[in-house]
């Protein structure tokens, strides 16, 4: 079988063009078979890895056979020789199993990021086979921002996970009391090391939101100009507001450059000037939090003056 690592075809099927998106995914592997084709250094490290996420290995260091992958829900190769690696790609793509060789993008079906680990929260960075190293590099920047207690953050709110769901039926207002609880007073405890401190923070404001349900929720309206629509022209308050909305109102010829900052599930609604108004007072009487991009002047005035809550946010210039 050829050496060439530039090879468009494997066993007759055509692979993916390279440098597409990759799509993000956190693989469960606990008690669920994995097939590690290889030896050596970086083999190794993926038996750590594997073995850390609760994976049943099935190891061989240089003979591959289909009968390998029965059962098994991924396949890594590393350190094995080039026939069988191309015959463990070759047979994992037709069965439909994942499939890695390190450091091989053009043989794998997936590949591996960079990631930052606060257990159980984790940061994930890829950059689709093109710079590794540059990902690498941006792990350890992020490694400075994002601190341990990050992780006993996370802990705490999946131990408390099921009460907020008891309490907190309705997924908007739950949502919204977790971006508050999780970026206010007790991620500053927690972060500084205080957990009990934290825990005491998060139940008595999940005190104080469950007697809010009870009451009608309130929507508001952020008014965003987002610029001149190039992404990092865009502020950080609007970056936030935008990541945080539950609608997206924006008309029909904004940059998607722009779109793609938002939040990936709050629904995105394209309208036309005469409608924009009639469409904020409806979502508004939901309770929805909603971000106007490119509102004209006359919005926020007939918005307040129906007595709605409403905050402009400007951008900056154009160069």
């Amino acid at each position: 079988m050829s050496d060439r690592s530039d090879r468009e075809t494997l066993e007759g099927v055509a692979l993916p063009p390279q440098r597409r998106p990759l799509f993000p995914l956190f693989l469960s592997l606990y008690g669920r078979p994995v097939l590690l084709l290889g030896s050596g250094e970086a083999a190794e490290r993926r038996r750590t890895t594997l073995i850390a996420c609760g994976a049943v290995l099935r190891e061989s260091a240089d003979r591959f056979e289909p009968a390998m992958l029965d059962g098994c829900v991924l396949a890594v190769g590393a350190g094995a020789s080039e026939d069988a690696l191309h015959a463990l790609a070759a047979e994992a793509r037709r069965r439909g199993i994942p499939f890695n060789v390190v450091d091989r993008p053009e043989l794998s079906g997936f590949l591996t990021p960079a990631v930052l680990s606060r257990p159980p929260l984790q940061v994930a960075i890829a950059s689709g086979g093109a710079a590794p190293v540059l990902a690498r590099l941006l792990r350890a920047r992020i490694e400075t921002l994002v601190p341990p207690g990050f992780g006993r953050l996370a802990a705490l709110a999946d131990r408390l996970q099921g009460e907020t769901r008891r309490r907190l039926p309705d997924v908007l207002r739950r949502r919204r009391f977790l971006e508050r609880v999780l970026s206010g007073r007790a991620a500053d405890l927690m972060l500084s090391g205080d957990e009990p401190g934290a825990e005491r923070i998060y139940r008595a404001a999940l005190d104080a939101a469950e007697r809010d349900a009870r009451r009608p929720e309130t929507g508001i309206a952020y008014l965003v100009d987002p610029g001149p629509g190039e992404p990092d022209l865009v502020t950080l308050r609007a970056l936030r507001l935008m990541g945080e909305a539950d609608v997206i109102l924006h008309g029909a010829d904004e940059f998607p450059a722009i779109l793609e900052l938002c939040r990936r599930d709050a629904a995105r609604e394209a309208v036309a000037a005469a409608r924009a108004v009639p469409r904020m007072r409806e979502l508004l009487a939901e309770g929805a939090k909603l971000v106007r991009l490119r509102p004209s002047p006359e919005e926020a005035a007939t918005l307040r003056a129906g007595k709605h809550d409403v905050v402009t946010v400007p951008g900056v210039a154009g160069t």
